[in-house]
């Protein structure tokens, strides 16, 4: 597993970033729109993965750590 590097104010951010994605892609879905659905929905998988791993590929390819925080 890889290290670490999402944490603090930055992993609550994502979770609320997910739930909020979530809600609008369920919305979205429901007017019948499926692309713009699903890529709200992809967005809300990979902010819920984030948060809840603390590890995201994008801070570490820019070498930002935020579990200090």
């Amino acid at each position: 597993m890889a290290e670490k590097n999402v944490g603090g104010r930055d992993r609550l951010i994502r979770t609320l970033l997910a739930v909020s994605l979530s809600i609008v892609a369920v919305s979205i879905l429901k007017d019948g729109k499926r692309k713009t659905g699903l890529l709200a929905g992809i967005g809300a998988l990979a902010f819920g993965f984030n948060a809840t791993t603390c590890f995201c590929g994008m801070n570490e390819a820019l070498g930002i750590d935020t579990t200090d925080e």
